[in-house]
């Protein structure tokens, strides 16, 4: 039986919210079944029709989704959130002390006091909190991870971490842009503009990867478009013990799309990933010539394949790594309705990689601002 779901945001215009129910579709396990849309009315009575929603269970209130829906005998067993970023703990609060599942859109909260909030709110209720880190659930992501469980490259010295894109180069906030206009807007988005959309990202996917809980010991951020409230690039030094690591990410840095990188420095070996050709991983022995492994290629172990789908040589990306962490949720979330341990092969990031990210905004913003 499906996990019947529900969805706070994503109405007629966005973007992110689109995404989430393509991920969610994907491998079959989730029927979307209610949402709150659009806080206005008819948006999101319009929005919901499109979806094939039935009028009664689309929403304008989430607040009155939340308990509409924990009081019927179908209602839903988890929601996806993918408002924009200050709504979040709101919205996850509500479903939570009503007995839902999350899967949230980072980054988790714009506070620190509310990530821990939310944090100490799963752990009384025992329910399912899955963040969309989606870059986690590639397959060659996990295969770098999972060399790095296994030794394969020694103690780790190094890793730096880059997210670069150009698509706010200029005031695209001005033009009716509705992604740019909230992303820039410190009252929706919250302390951090770029290292909070992308910055997230590329320091999630070096923790995740390396095994280490990096803190941050220096970060320059900078607004480089003129009148811009939050920032479009940052410099960041980061340190985990002996490892030490740098992360740069830019919504400025012209001829960029998506071009998150990770490089991964041990005393044995080197790893480097592209998120823009996802299907390979090249893995570098200390003295010997590098090596490409392939999603189903040699080289390339069962964490792979567990989240890959089709043969070699056929791309799995963006869409698919996000549907990995809906196929990881789901699991959780049945073993939750059966009463039983989840499969320990399950893995996707949680409340505590939501408040680690929030924990590196803060940082990353306090220690700007001493520096400057």
């Amino acid at each position: 039986m499906t996990i019947r779901l529900g969805m706070v945001g994503g109405g007629e215009g966005a973007f992110i919210g689109a995404v989430h129910r393509i991920a969610a579709r994907m491998d079959g396990h989730y029927t979307l079944v209610a949402g709150a849309l659009s806080s206005d009315a008819a948006r999101a009575a319009s929005s919901a029709a499109a979806l094939g929603i039935a009028p009664e269970r689309a929403y304008a209130d989430f607040r009155e989704m939340a308990t509409a829906e924990a009081a019927r005998a179908d209602g839903i067993e988890a929601v996806a959130i993918v408002t924009p970023n200050h709504l979040h703990f709101d919205v996850a609060e509500a479903f939570l002390k009503a007995g839902i599942h999350v899967i949230c859109d980072k980054p988790l909260t714009t506070s620190l006091e509310k990530a821990k909030a939310l944090e100490a709110l799963v752990e009384e209720t025992g329910l399912v909190f899955a963040l969309t880190h989606n870059y986690a659930g590639y397959p060659m992501v996990r295969q770098a991870r999972q060399m790095v469980r296994e030794g394969q490259l020694g103690a780790i010295r190094v890793v730096v971490a880059e997210y670069a894109q150009d698509w706010l180069a200029e005031r695209v906030e001005d033009t009716g842009n509705k992604q740019a206009g909230w992303r820039t807007d410190p009252a929706q988005s919250g302390p951090g503009g770029a290292i909070g959309d992308i910055g997230t990202h590329a320091y999630q996917l070096a923790c995740y990867v390396s095994g280490l809980d990096f803190e941050v010991s220096a970060a320059e951020l900078h607004s480089f478009v003129s009148g811009r409230k939050l920032d479009d690039n940052a410099f960041i030094t980061l340190r985990a013990g002996a490892a030490r690591g740098s992360l740069w990410c830019s919504q400025v840095a012209s001829g960029n799309e998506n071009a998150l990188t990770l490089r991964v420095y041990g005393e044995k070996g080197g790893l480097a990933f592209r998120q823009e050709n996802p299907n390979e991983l090249w893995f570098t022995p200390l003295g010997e010539p590098a090596r490409k492994i392939t999603r189903m290629g040699a080289g390339a172990g069962p964490v792979a394949a567990r989240v890959s789908r089709v043969p070699a040589g056929h791309p799995e990306g963006y869409l698919e790594g996000f549907a990995n962490i809906y196929e990881e949720a789901a699991r959780a979330i049945r073993a939750h309705r059966d009463g039983t341990p989840p499969d320990p092969g399950v893995d996707f990031p949680g409340i505590a990689d939501g408040v680690a990210g929030v924990a590196f905004i803060e940082a990353a913003v306090r220690l700007s601002r001493e520096r400057a």
